[in-house]
């Protein structure tokens, strides 16, 4: 379950396509919604460069029309996700 900024939950299915620790997680995103049908591919990479890590996330969607109508969406939950794992990070290091 994923909740929005609302309060409201959406259930979220999703399977594991590709999985290299540490540096890669491929999956696969369905989200029990009527207006986004279809599956997304989400590549996570974690790449160490000087004890220093870089996570990138990639997203492919169904259509660019789901694309365009989830970027909002996305950066926002994307924030916020991050931010919660700073304030994590803080506490143990």
């Amino acid at each position: 379950m994923v909740r929005r900024a609302n309060g409201s939950e959406i259930a979220v299915r999703g399977v594991y396509r590709e999985i290299v620790p540490p540096e890669r997680l491929v999956y696969s995103q369905t989200f029990d919604l009527e207006d986004f049908p279809g599956e997304s591919l989400v590549t996570t990479t974690l790449l160490e460069d000087r004890g220093r890590t870089t996570l990138t996330q990639t997203v492919l969607y169904p259509s660019k029309e789901l694309r365009d109508a989830d970027v909002g969406p996305t950066e926002h939950g994307a924030t916020e996700s991050y931010e919660r794992l700073d304030e994590y990070l803080a506490t143990i290091g």
